[in-house]
């Protein structure tokens, strides 16, 4: 005879605690990945700075930047971006105080000082190419032309950054995005100036040697 047994075990129910969720501080995010990008454009102009470094002397013959260079009006074009970078920072100090108007003011100062760096630089690519210097004819002016090229373009989409979150500010006000916003293009802005003083000491001044 067979005896079966059945034992029956009663199941603990899963018990769940509540967690406070982690918080993200707002905008955290846009920060950091606007930091990232910088990162990718440092590593872009360590590239073309160092395709200058190695093609800098090859003129393939043709002229030198002893030849081209117009130092004086690239000190003056220096002084435009750098200023520029001045005036972008009292626009931080106003928006950081309140004050929408006083912002606007240093912001459209900041373009056109800005726009005044672009204005030289085209005028002095245009030298260039009615001398016969454009970017095929060596090495050194093609790296030239690469290297100043795309930091002018920076300037000109930086442009019209500002240009974009001037009507912005001017249609919302100081609403959290727009400062986010304004810290984002101060860096940018910051960074091309940077940029530069690498380019008119590294490709101008020591080319002038």
């Amino acid at each position: 005879m067979t005896v079966m047994a059945t034992v029956t075990q009663s199941a603990e129910p899963a018990v769940y605690w509540e967690t406070e969720p982690h918080h993200h501080e707002e905008g955290g995010s846009t920060r950091l990945g606007f930091w990232i990008y910088l990162m990718s454009d440092c590593l872009m102009f360590a590239v073309l700075f160092a395709v200058f470094g190695v093609l800098g002397q090859s003129y393939a013959a043709g002229p030198g930047p002893k030849a081209l260079f117009d130092l004086t009006l690239i000190a003056i074009n220096t002084g435009f971006l750098l200023v520029s970078s001045i005036t972008f920072g009292f626009a931080m100090l106003a928006m950081y105080e309140g004050r929408q108007t006083r912002m606007q003011v240093w912001l459209a100062v900041t373009l056109l000082l800005g726009l005044a760096f672009l204005a030289v630089e085209i005028y002095e690519f245009h030298h260039l190419i009615h001398l016969g210097a454009g970017p095929q004819r060596s090495a050194f002016l093609s790296a030239f032309f690469a290297l100043v090229g795309t930091h002018g373009l920076h300037v000109l989409f930086g442009s019209i950054w500002l240009v974009t979150l001037m009507v912005q500010m001017n249609r919302k006000g100081l609403i959290p995005a727009n400062t986010r916003r304004m810290e984002c293009l101060s860096m940018f802005w910051h960074f091309l100036d940077v940029i530069w003083i690498g380019v008119f000491t590294f490709v101008y001044l020591l080319g002038m040697i």
